[in-house]
């Protein structure tokens, strides 16, 4: 008897290969795969920036409720004469990050859509967002509108009070919320100073050596975030004028000044090629996710330039990311963080913002 012609097929032939998963579907499964584990409260805060409320930790908890119940702290009032006041660590005694930097947390359940009332439960009983947002603003101090380290309590502050809102700190001092962002976008604007004057001065880039807002966090991102923000309010839009507009126009003038750099550092040290993909990562899918949210929020379109950035911005991250797929650093992403903890964290904090990013812009070209 004749094989048959499936049998044939078999012999001459092997089956075609599974189509590569795509960079959005990359960045996707890295955060939700990597940022779901309980005991890694940073992660699973970087999971809900991407999901919100939705996220959940590997155990089936809400990711809000693992960060909470796991890791949030009390000091209890004396003898009932203030309220208990609540914090996170920045790191557990082990070195895992909890809340690096001030307000993380609070910010992230702010941004996910939690209303104040919302009740979490605790080990000692019962606390709302409303009395952790209480406790930030107590231990808030205006000098943090001026740190690189302040993006994060300057958000959530911004999404409780409005012009002309105020309170009193745990100094005693009367916190004037106009003038915290006006200081914050100063503080934007100083940081962006040299790569203002290179945008100007027509120059194709400015080298980035950890200056001005290379200092900041993220490169600032979140800072730019925070400031961009409290102008969907049309009374602060009114009083900045085209200040923030020029720093829009810095960041996109960023966006070719910073690529050109990564792209001659991966030609320039292929020994650090995942380090410098990972930063391209993380540059890209930020820049994506302040510009996405600085639209939604503002009501801000950008001109065709800024539309056609976005849309480079957009190519840059998918190339950066299927190129880092390559490399099989997110397949090794648990054996990187016994080794390489840093590059490990930013490979599962990074692809969330990216992929929040990616999401954001979506349906654009």
């Amino acid at each position: 008897m004749l094989p048959s012609f499936v049998a044939l097929l078999g012999l001459g032939l092997s089956a075609a290969p599974p189509p590569s998963p795509s960079a959005s579907a990359l960045l996707h499964a890295q955060c939700r795969t990597h940022a779901a584990d309980p005991a890694r409260p940073w992660a699973l805060a970087h999971g809900m920036d991407l999901d919100g409320k939705a996220f959940r930790a590997r155990d089936g908890r809400p990711a809000s409720d693992a960060i909470v119940a796991g890791f949030l702290r009390r000091e209890a009032p004396d003898a009932g004469a203030t309220p208990a006041r609540y914090f996170f660590d920045a790191f557990t005694p082990d070195g895992t990050p909890v809340e690096p930097h001030p307000a993380l947390q609070v910010k992230t359940f702010l941004l996910a859509g939690y209303p104040r009332s919302h009740t979490f439960r605790t080990a000692w009983g019962k606390v709302t967002l409303r009395e952790l947002v209480a406790s930030l603003q107590h231990d808030f101090r205006p000098a943090l509108a001026a740190s690189p380290d302040g993006a994060w309590a300057l958000d959530a502050l911004s999404h409780v009070l409005e012009p002309g809102g105020s309170f009193v700190n745990g100094a005693g001092e009367t916190v004037r919320m106009d003038a915290v962002m006006d200081t914050a976008l100063a503080t934007l604007e100083s940081a962006n100073a040299e790569l203002l004057r290179g945008m100007k001065a027509g120059l194709p880039q400015v080298p980035k050596n950890k200056q001005g807002i290379y200092a900041h966090p993220c490169g600032g991102l979140h800072f730019f975030q925070a400031v961009a923000g409290w102008a969907r309010f049309p009374a602060v839009r009114k009083a900045w004028g085209s200040r923030l507009d020029t720093q829009v126009d810095v960041l996109v003038y960023r966006l070719g000044s910073e690529s050109r750099q990564y792209e001659a550092a991966l030609t320039a040290a292929p020994a650090y090629r995942v380090p410098v993909l990972v930063q391209m990562v993380k540059f890209h899918g930020h820049l994506l996710e302040a510009l996405g949210r600085y639209r939604d929020e503002t009501g801000w379109k950008p001109t065709p330039a800024q539309a056609r950035a976005v849309a480079e911005a957009k190519a840059a991250l998918e190339s950066a990311t299927l190129r880092l797929e390559a490399t099989g650093a997110f397949r090794d992403t648990e054996a990187l963080s016994r080794t390489q903890p840093q590059l490990a964290l930013d490979l599962v904090g990074d692809a969330c913002h990216a992929a929040r990013g990616w999401d954001l812009w979506a349906n654009t070209k």
